[in-house]
């Protein structure tokens, strides 16, 4: 058997998986595939408007608040966000805390002025205070991402923003894993590809009085206001992962909710923490304690810089007794375990397993 901790495209839950096999070719007795389906049809806008629908139950979503689904990934909302928000003031606040958010800064800079609220940072290693934070009264909005996948960075808090200025959050790696307020942001987005379905689609939920204020230069694709004022469908949307991502929901639902996902989530993250915390610096995680990812656990093994000889033989070992993508990203390298919804608590305990004994034959 194969456990998947890749940080996206990720694992996705069995059940839902073999649901999706057993309607691969007559979905909910159309006779035909979801992948076949108009996206006019009656048939797909049951399935359409039932994702929207149980995500608004599960989130609690409130009726001021819009929920479409969008292409073009979180890369394709470092965009969209600007060219929808950014014409209030042509300023915005960005809070800077690892490599998306550092993105996201960068694609906001071609639409209006950008606002580095923190020092720049030597690592991306911590979530500095609130008060330490430059932040613009001025500000269009303030944009952070809440974990950032690839240093394994998440917020403790949801920050405290000027009146006025809605608050933005990429949630992409987090999202539906614990509850929030949606009611304290203006925008919140997500690509399906970590937790919640796959690639392909992007869900955003957007307060009313936020749509219609774009730039004239923002294309359809990404218009707030043209894919709230069609459903969503104002072009091809991605059908068949809207449909897994909708079956997805259902299983959440089914277990627990997102309460139930924040303590699956609890459980595993601290099974890997703890072996790290108490390997007597055999294993090394870089982030402060306070905000290390429940998602995404980036560590070194052998020192702070890693063993390049050591890491290489617990991927090997990893590999041979069916843990997948354990590599770090390519630019910090290491070892990084995602612990998204799907992935079990008895899935991490093979790794915390494998990560003892592995301590045990190479401590000096």
């Amino acid at each position: 058997m194969v456990i998947n901790f890749a940080a996206g495209p990720a694992k996705l839950p069995e059940e839902v998986l073999k649901e999706v096999q057993e309607n691969l070719v007559n979905c909910n007795g159309s006779g035909i595939s979801v992948m076949e389906m108009s996206h006019r049809s009656s048939n797909y806008a049951k399935i359409h408007d039932a994702t929207i629908n149980d995500l608004r139950e599960l989130l609690n979503v409130p009726s001021n608040y819009k929920i479409l689904l969008m292409q073009g990934g979180g890369t394709g909302q470092f965009a969209a966000v600007a060219l929808n928000l950014i014409g209030k003031t042509g300023t915005a606040d960005y809070v800077i805390t690892g490599s998306w958010s550092a993105k996201a800064a960068k694609e906001a800079a071609q639409y209006g002025t950008v606002n580095a609220v923190l020092s720049k940072l030597a690592k991306y290693t911590t979530v500095p205070r609130q008060e330490t934070w430059k932040l613009d009264p001025n500000a269009s909005y303030v944009y952070y991402c809440d974990n950032e996948t690839v240093e394994g960075v998440e917020f403790d808090f949801v920050p405290e923003v000027p009146a006025g200025v809605p608050l933005v959050a990429d949630m992409s790696s987090n999202f539906l894993s614990r509850p929030f307020d949606v009611s304290k942001f203006g925008v919140i987005y997500a690509g399906a590809q970590k937790n919640i379905g796959p690639a392909g689609t992007t869900v955003i939920i957007v307060r009313d009085d936020l749509i219609g204020k774009h730039l004239k230069i923002t294309p359809s694709i990404l218009n707030f206001e043209q894919m709230d004022k069609n459903n969503s469908l104002l072009n091809t949307p991605p059908t068949f992962g809207i449909y897994v991502m909708g079956l997805v929901f259902k299983w959440i639902k089914r277990n627990g909710g997102v309460a139930g996902m924040a303590k699956l989530a609890a459980a595993k993250s601290k099974l890997i923490y703890d072996t790290i915390n108490q390997s007597n610096g055999f294993y090394y995680c870089p982030v402060d304690v306070n905000v290390r990812s429940r998602m995404n656990v980036p560590f070194r093994i052998g020192s702070a810089s890693g063993d390049d000889a050591l890491e290489k033989e617990f991927l090997s070992k990893a590999e041979a007794e069916g843990m997948i993508q354990l590599k770090g990203h390519r630019s910090v390298g290491g070892i990084r375990a995602s612990l998204y919804n799907a992935v079990t608590l008895a899935e991490t305990q093979q790794l915390t397993n494998l990560m003892l004994a592995f301590y045990k034959n190479n401590k000096n």
